[in-house]
């Protein structure tokens, strides 16, 4: 079985991603996964084409797109991803879309196709902070997860798909306030291999 992990280039002036920086981490076999990692460029645009072709060529059973969400104290795995782009700050383009729909005429929101709750209760047993989140903002992590529940949804109906949020790590809170969460990318990593292993491998017919 073959699974997709993305994690975003760095975004805002950050010089790391704490996403790629634990997706890159991961090993190449997870229980019945085979583990396929790329990075994607944080801007709403060109991390849809990525991920698009990203599907096309590997034919996934499950995706997992990994993204930053500074201020978090917990690995957070988003339950929803909603039809809209709402950005406060621009992406790595330059692109500052409002009040935008991510794909026009398609649904309010998508839901997860991925167990979140089985998983968030495997990263806990490895003694990780985690939990399930409702909101996955409304940047190009948001919509990233919204592409890939639609593209699910329309062209690849067997395929599983969601999206997890991951703290800084410490050397992004360094000039921060006092008191900014944080978390090692060695833990970020096993966290989401933790993850990774409570996903059932899927039932293949015939």
């Amino acid at each position: 079985m073959k699974i997709l992990v993305t994690g975003f280039t760095p975004f805002g002036g950050e010089s790391v991603n704490p996403a790629w920086l634990a997706v890159q981490a991961l090993p190449d076999v997870i229980g019945p996964w085979q583990v396929h990692k790329a990075e994607v460029p944080t801007a709403f645009d060109a991390s849809r084409v990525c991920l698009t072709k990203l599907v096309e060529t590997l034919r996934p059973d499950a995706v997992i797109c990994v993204g930053q969400a500074g201020g978090r104290d917990a690995i957070t795995i988003e339950r929803v991803a909603i039809n809209v782009m709402d950005a406060a700050l621009p992406d790595n383009e330059g692109d500052q879309p409002q009040d935008v729909p991510v794909v026009s005429g398609a649904p309010a929101a998508y839901f997860t196709t991925l167990p979140i709750k089985a998983m968030v209760a495997a990263i806990q047993a490895a003694s990780l902070p985690a939990k399930v989140s409702n909101t996955a903002g409304t940047f190009v992590c948001n919509t990233l997860m919204y592409h890939l529940l639609h593209l699910a949804a329309t062209k690849y109906p067997a395929m599983m798909g969601g999206f997890i949020h991951v703290p800084y790590v410490p050397e992004q809170v360094t000039n921060k306030p006092a008191g900014t969460p944080c978390m090692a990318a060695a833990d970020i990593t096993r966290a989401l291999e933790a993850a990774i292993q409570a996903i059932p491998a899927p039932q293949k017919e015939g």
